[in-house]
């Protein structure tokens, strides 16, 4: 069980009428969400699928040609071996099925016995919005707390947030981000399901391959395969700005060493957070 010693800031939840889907993890309330603690293939980031795959393409040259040298060779090795001539094709592909099991798991979550439609819970955490706009949360279905809607147990399934079940059917990966990290207890919950469907490859690896590209992975690439590139030290900093460390040892691997950690126990740390994460956090450099 990992123990981190650090709890982040936490909020009520609160009442927001559903609206939509928009991707994986974007649903859509009246301002949209980015859900925390995960993250899924993306539906169209890097435009089309053969525009997208121009760009990984190009990324994977300059990995072999001497361009990004200054990244270290195991990771450059661990890229290239990911960038398949179908790479953005499929990540896409699981995007949008990470979308429409989303779409499905809400629709029926959301529908009361009688066939009425609740509400959604939104629970948001420490940094609240996030670059893009969006809010940082946790979801799951509302329960009014009346006689007719009774909150149910704590560990009733009801009550499951939708981030956890994305990462348990295998659609989203864990994408854990200091500060905004769930308690203890839901950290190991979430940890144990990333392990069972890392391990028994469902969702997306499943239908996709195990090789399929995550999201991050996905977008740092294409940040990497910009049509121009006047700078490749800057283009290396625009695509790792997140310093990684393993949960099974708390040690940090740094920004170009994730890739020797499975999925699952991956833990992010934007770098400049990390100092105040040293002092927050049992881990070590």
């Amino acid at each position: 069980m990992v123990d981190l010693g650090f709890v982040g800031p936490s909020r009520p939840a609160n009442d927001y009428r559903f609206l939509s889907v928009t991707d994986g993890d974007t649903p859509n309330i009246a301002m949209a969400i980015r859900m925390v603690s995960i993250d899924t293939p993306e539906s169209q980031y890097g435009g089309a699928p053969a525009t997208a795959q121009a760009a990984l393409d190009r990324t994977k040259a300059r990995l072999l040609d001497g361009t990004y040298d200054a990244l270290p060779e195991d990771l450059r090795d661990y890229l290239v071996s990911r960038i398949s001539p179908d790479a953005a094709e499929r990540h896409q592909a699981a995007g949008k099925a990470a979308a429409q099991a989303h779409t499905d798991m809400v629709a029926t979550r959301l529908t009361r016995p009688d066939g009425s439609q609740r509400k959604m819970a939104v629970i948001a955490t420490g940094e609240l919005v996030e670059g893009n706009g969006r809010l940082l949360a946790y979801t799951a279905p509302w329960f009014s707390g009346s006689a007719s809607d009774p909150l149910p147990p704590r560990d009733d399934p009801r009550r499951r947030t939708f981030n956890l079940d994305l990462v348990a059917l295998g659609w989203a990966a864990t994408f854990l981000i200091y500060p905004s990290l769930p308690p203890k207890s839901d950290l190991n919950l979430l940890l144990d399901e990333a392990e069972a469907a890392w391990t028994e490859q469902r969702g997306a690896w499943a239908q996709f391959g195990k090789d399929l590209l995550l999201g991050y992975e996905f977008r740092a690439c294409i940040k990497l395969g910009a049509k121009q590139l006047p700078d490749p030290a800057k283009a290396i900093a625009q695509a790792f700005q997140r310093v990684c460390v393993d949960l099974r040892t708390l040690t940090e691997v740094g920004l170009y060493g994730y890739h020797r950690v499975p999925p699952q126990h991956r833990l992010w740390i934007w770098e400049d957070d990390l100092d105040q994460a040293r002092n927050d956090l049992p881990i070590s450099p």
